[in-house]
């Protein structure tokens, strides 16, 4: 069990206070692991429940299946259709979101005490029995195809998957999870309960719960949940290297302005270095007005409104992105001065009035990442899937604050290699060689 001290501020009621949390480790009877904060003030539960795999996970030929499952599995479960099922959950006052990400298969619950047996019943209708029904997959279906058709239309959305394309070819990362027009509408009802089978089970699970229940409640609660989930998830797709090609890749796109997405191979959550590299990515590119490309692009050229970067660890691959857009005549100029501040940090000493304002930044920010239970609940489902130890909350600021310059600059040297920056630019650049 762990003590820690954080300002919370408890969803339900949005009151803010100073709240002392236990995160306790609970196992249920039937095996279902979880991680639990008791918050008996409010009679209110977060649930959260992921499943590693998500749409990595889908079959050969069958891209997007695993998304159109995760949109239509409230769409009515038993006895239930889609109306009835709404119904029921209003009336219950529940809340049950289901997403989906490339690695995870994901479920949050906000429920009141009062009717939370019931409610959760009704979950685990959704999780157990979703009906599938076919007038429901052809609503939802054309939902998710109207969505691909406007994804086609923005810049930024084919930046980045241009790049995603020509980094992992055809590894499920190198494809948009949501699919193409051709791929969903070829979908069946089949396909579906075909992903399910796959995605839904207890292999891979991960739970935290936070709010008014025990520990021996919350044990019986997933054993009704989650226990009638099959345990034979396939295997996942192997990781996999980005390729590594720096250069240019120009996509053709009307318009005053040019959209760039850049990047090349990162690090994996669980490096040693991850850290430091946290750090660093603040100080390059991902601290708002302090961050090196911004200060380059935007506050001294005008370039910009704004770049950003960003560690992408996946479980099966890494990067270090980032993107901005500019006019058509200032692209060959950005992406210089992008090659350039790697080069430099790559190469030169960060200062210690850089490191310190990033230190500063950062063991400030993190509390206020606590502010609700479900937020806590997210936090801790996340730490479970990168397996932090439950004391990660408390030690994590120390983590930052440990960092020294020598770290910083030898893990500059190690991860930023401005040759192997690949930037995909959408839009009609002038004067850009795109050979370069």
């Amino acid at each position: 069990m762990l003590r820690f001290i954080l300002p919370l501020t408890l969803a339900l009621f949005a009151t803010t206070a100073r709240a002392e949390v236990e995160i306790q480790e609970v196992t249920s009877p039937g095996g279902v692991n979880a991680w639990l904060v008791e918050q008996h003030e409010i009679p209110f539960l977060a649930l959260e429940i992921r499943v590693r795999g998500g749409a990595n996970l889908d079959e050969p030929g069958k891209r997007g299946a695993v998304n159109l499952m995760t949109a239509v599995i409230e769409e009515g479960a038993g006895e239930r259709d889609a109306v009835a099922f709404q119904t029921a959950r209003e009336e219950l006052a529940a809340s049950f979101s289901f997403s989906v990400s490339d690695d995870s298969f994901g479920v949050s619950a906000r429920v009141l005490t009062e009717n939370r047996d019931e409610a959760l019943a009704l979950l685990r209708e959704a999780l157990i029995s979703p009906r599938f029904d076919q007038d429901a997959i052809d609503r939802v279906r054309a939902q998710v195809i109207s969505g691909i058709q406007s994804q086609t239309q923005r810049p930024n959305v084919i930046a980045s998957s241009t790049f995603n394309a020509e980094a992992f070819g055809d590894h499920p990362y190198g494809t948009a999870l949501d699919g193409t027009i051709e791929s969903v509408s070829a979908l069946t009802r089949d396909d579906l309960l075909a992903a399910h089978r796959n995605v839904v089970t207890r292999d891979r699970l991960y739970v935290s719960a936070v709010g008014d229940i025990t520990a021996e409640e919350l044990g019986t609660l997933l054993d009704n949940l989650l226990s009638d989930l099959p345990s034979n998830a396939p295997a996942l797709p192997p990781h996999v290297e980005p390729a590594t090609f720096g250069g240019i890749t120009v996509v053709p796109f009307p318009g005053p302005q040019s959209t760039i997405y850049f990047g090349h191979e990162g690090i994996t959550r669980d490096d040693p270095d991850y850290i430091t590299a946290y750090i660093l990515n603040h100080i390059l590119g991902s601290g708002g007005f302090e961050s090196r490309l911004m200060q380059e692009l935007r506050e001294k050229r005008g370039l910009t409104y704004g770049v950003g970067t960003y560690l992408v660890p996946n479980d099966l691959s890494e990067l270090i992105v980032g993107g901005f857009s500019t006019s058509n005549q200032s692209v060959a100029e950005a992406i210089e001065l992008v090659r350039g501040e790697w080069q430099r940090l790559a190469t030169e000493w960060v200062t210690q009035a850089e490191l310190d304002r990033a230190k500063t930044y950062l063991t400030g920010q993190y509390p206020l990442r606590f502010d609700s239970n479900a937020n806590i609940a997210q936090i801790m489902v996340g730490m479970q899937m990168i397996d932090l130890p439950t004391d990660y909350v408390l030690n994590r600021n120390d983590l930052v604050n440990a960092v020294t310059l020598q770290d910083l600059n030898r893990v500059a040297s190690r991860i930023l290699n401005p040759d192997a920056l690949h930037f995909v630019v959408v839009g009609e650049p002038v004067g850009l060689d795109a050979n370069q």
